[in-house]
């Protein structure tokens, strides 16, 4: 059986709904749609109806694409007020042979969170840190393993209860089921992944259109995280005012002719355009950049100080993401700020290549992961509707659909 999955991020700037296909361990993204949100500002729902339309359309558009609707995502949330809370589950294994199987995980799951999330909180997911068999064994992986008890030691990740029931009554009104939640921090970590993530210390920032969100890792265990309310819109902003055009010619400007460092500028580098007065102007290459630089290194330098307030640990790596590292030179300016090793996101996907798409493959692959760790299957599609994407020469071959539900925001019931 092969996986579809389809995940949706809901930015304050663009709604991004991808649909990605894995086959034999890779990635295929078979749908990618890009909407302009409205009734969202900064990651919260300040007007439903407007936010309704939006969906709706980002739907029509995905299932104008693939010739079937989409009625199953994973859904994205802001990391705004996100809680991470250590602790520690057990179970005794009640089977004949007492070898662990995959229920018993559940129930020293579930155990974990017991009293331990506040009313206002709603749980996103459980991240295993350790595993514990007859009170004093660690082991990697404790399935098929001989015991009488199994002890987890987790991390609880959870978000304000309200802003996750909120997306789900949107989506519920537009017949969208989400079968599961990540944060932009989770699936950042998820998108980028690699050993030096998984073995160290380090932040992953993710530099959006409104926001820029700043999380900490350990050895891959999220452990804080903090949304600074400043982001690309910022520099368009800055261009219009300096330059007296609109936001969509700021955009243009920064997107095409500027640059993140003027180091490299080049003043015969020049665009014309007419400004909102009506009158002709011509902007030279490094003015431009200077505007733009100057900006960006306010951003960056307030990343390093939310760093420092999230962690008084030596940090070994920061990786950087988001539509907004995408600036050419974008490396250049981080040499600058930073002393610490830095490294600068890659989202190469055919059809996702660029950073603006972090969040949306990351949770893709975040969901996946999940289900290689519970040892589950699931498709968007069932055996009908690949007759249907057959017909219409998608790229799909799928056999059967698995609905799996959400088990305390970490394990699924078929």
């Amino acid at each position: 059986m092969r996986k579809i999955i389809a995940s949706l991020d809901i930015g304050s700037s663009k709604i991004k709904l991808v649909v990605g296909e894995y086959l034999k361990n890779s990635l295929n993204i078979l749908c990618v749609v890009e909407t302009v949100t409205h009734g969202l500002k900064k990651g919260l729902i300040i007007n439903n109806e407007a936010l309704i339309t939006t969906l709706k359309e980002t739907f029509h558009k995905a299932e104008e694409m693939l010739g079937l609707p989409i009625k199953e995502v994973v859904l994205s949330l802001p990391a705004y007020n996100t809680e991470v809370i250590t602790s520690e589950g057990a179970t005794t294994i009640t089977s004949e042979d007492h070898f662990i199987n995959y229920q018993d995980l559940i129930k020293a799951m579930e155990a974990s969170s017991y009293g331990k999330i506040s009313k206002t909180q709603e749980l996103i997911t459980i991240i295993p840190i350790q595993y514990k068999i007859n009170e004093d064994e660690i082991v990697k992986n404790p399935i098929n393993l001989n015991a009488d008890k199994l002890t987890t030691k987790v991390a609880l990740v959870t978000i304000p209860k309200a802003n996750a029931v909120e997306f789900l009554n949107i989506l519920d009104n537009i017949g969208v089921k989400v079968i599961d939640f990540t944060t932009t921090s989770l699936s950042d970590y998820a998108a980028n992944r690699n050993d030096t993530l998984s073995s160290s210390f380090g932040a992953i920032v993710n530099i959006g259109e409104e926001t820029t969100t700043v999380s900490i890792f350990n050895k891959g265990i999220l452990t804080k995280a903090e949304v600074i309310e400043l982001g690309g819109a910022n520099v368009d902003n800055d261009i219009a005012y300096v330059y007296k055009v609109t936001k969509k010619d700021a955009k243009e400007l920064k997107e095409n002719l500027g640059l993140a460092s003027h180091d490299l500028a080049q003043a015969e580098e020049k665009a014309e355009l007419t400004d909102r007065l009506g009158e002709k102007i011509i902007i030279n290459q490094v003015d431009l950049s200077e505007i733009i630089e100057s900006r960006l290194e306010e951003i960056l330098n307030l990343v390093k100080k939310q760093i420092n307030l999230l962690t008084k640990k030596d940090i070994q790596y920061i990786l950087l993401t988001g539509g907004t590292t995408e600036i050419r030179d974008f490396n250049i300016l981080l040499d600058k700020v930073f002393t610490k090793s830095t490294i600068l996101g890659k989202i190469d996907s055919v059809g996702v290549r660029s950073n603006k798409f972090s969040t949306s493959v990351g949770t893709i692959k975040y969901y996946n992961n999940r289900l290689k760790l519970q040892n589950k299957e699931y498709c968007l599609f069932d055996s009908d509707e690949l007759e249907i994407l057959s017909g219409n020469h998608k790229k799909v071959n799928i056999n059967e659909n698995s609905i799996l539900g959400k088990v305390f925001g970490y394990f699924f019931d078929n």
